[in-house]
């Protein structure tokens, strides 16, 4: 097995990628599960994108390594590049749907999102791989949030009211109204926000250097599973004083998703990679058993790729009313309106899936 090349790392990455692919296109009225929590609290829904950075951060250490984490102008281009890509495409997702709508301005776009938000987490955290002692990872991810808390209990960061809320207050102040979200109290990419999901990958990018020191496969393993643990336990109880909260990424929201994170990776480490490392014969009988994850991994080689797709692809079919009509045969076959949202959701997986499998057996892998 390559110490920079995990085949977990990409099945996990292919599952987050599904996820929110699936949690993000259900039509009509969805189960509450395949829903964001309203406020406090989270559902399976709200795990998919803190899956997502964690795995960032992981792929960020074992990414760097190869250069010996050297700031060289190789490297720091490469690293200013991808930042600059994610932050413009989403954008260009924002303004396609504007633009859909005849609205080509920039008045109304918003600035925050899910490709600028893992735009600005992989760039700090980059920075401080390549510019900073990685002993102290994990003191600079509970600085991080350590800061955000106080921000939280001293700025109302709890409450709905973005007049008295300081995280909707920034965003206002920095971002105007015009280029905020408006479907909660505040925006769940927002500017502070920012800080605890920068922690957020930090903790992914150290669990990244347990991965990536060379020892035995099951002592990663054992690692993962005590440090998953530990942030699960200790999210728990942080919860008790600042609940979880996936809209404002609260500290304990950030420890839970990245203790579940860490013990899923070690479970598909265990399951995946270790297998991988037999003796041939048997690693094939292994892998032949196990063909269930080439359906994740074709989401995990391109798993950017296929986001976006999937995000200007939904918006798209939803204005030339093609999403609709599908939608409609489905609702007319299932009369339950919950789960004919839910096949028609696994549907648009499913679509997305076939675009992604003709790059898989091309080999074609598009990086960002």
């Amino acid at each position: 097995m390559k110490e920079q090349r995990l085949l977990s790392l990409d099945i996990f990455r292919g599952i987050a990628v599904a996820g929110m692919i699936l949690f993000n296109n259900g039509w009509g009225i969805s189960y509450e599960m395949l829903l964001h929590s309203g406020w406090n609290g989270m559902t399976p829904c709200d795990l998919v994108f803190p899956f997502f950075l964690f795995i960032m951060g992981i792929s960020s250490y074992l990414s760097l390594s190869k250069s010996e984490f050297r700031p060289t102008t190789k490297v720091i281009f490469r690293v200013v590049r991808r930042t600059v890509l994610l932050f413009t495409i989403g954008l260009f997702i924002h303004w396609f749907a504007h633009a859909l709508m005849g609205e080509y301005g920039f008045a109304h776009l918003r600035i925050s999102g899910v490709l600028q938000r893992i735009a600005l987490c992989y760039c700090a955290v980059s920075c401080f791989a390549l510019f900073c002692n990685h002993r102290y990872t994990l003191h600079t991810a509970v600085l991080l949030l350590a800061i955000y808390s106080v921000i939280l209990i001293f700025g109302n960061g709890y409450a709905k009211n973005p007049h008295v809320n300081i995280l909707a207050q920034v965003d206002l102040q920095f971002l105007g109204d015009g280029h905020l979200f408006h479907g909660s109290a505040v925006d769940p990419e927002g500017l502070l926000g920012t800080i605890s999901s920068i922690a957020h990958v930090m903790l992914g990018f150290y669990c990244g250097r347990l991965i990536g020191q060379v020892r035995p496969l099951g002592d990663k393993v054992i690692a993962l599973f005590v440090v998953g643990t530990v942030l699960v336990v200790g999210g728990w109880l942080l919860s008790y004083g600042l609940p979880l909260n996936k809209h404002i990424w609260s500290p304990s929201f950030v420890m839970v998703t990245c203790g579940l994170a860490a013990l899923l990776q070690a479970l598909l480490m265990w399951t995946i990679d270790r297998p991988a490392t037999q003796k041939d014969a048997e690693a094939k009988n292994v892998q032949c058993s196990m063909q269930w994850y080439t359906f994740f991994r074709v989401f995990g080689v391109n798993a950017l790729t296929l986001y976006v797709i999937s995000e200007l692809l939904a918006t798209l079919l939803g204005k030339a009313g093609v999403s609709e009509t599908i939608y409609g045969w489905i609702h007319s076959v299932i009369v339950s309106p919950k789960p004919a949202s839910l096949v028609y959701a696994l549907y648009f997986v499913l679509l997305n899936f076939t675009i992604g499998y003709v790059l898989y057996r091309k080999k074609i892998y598009l990086k960002l």
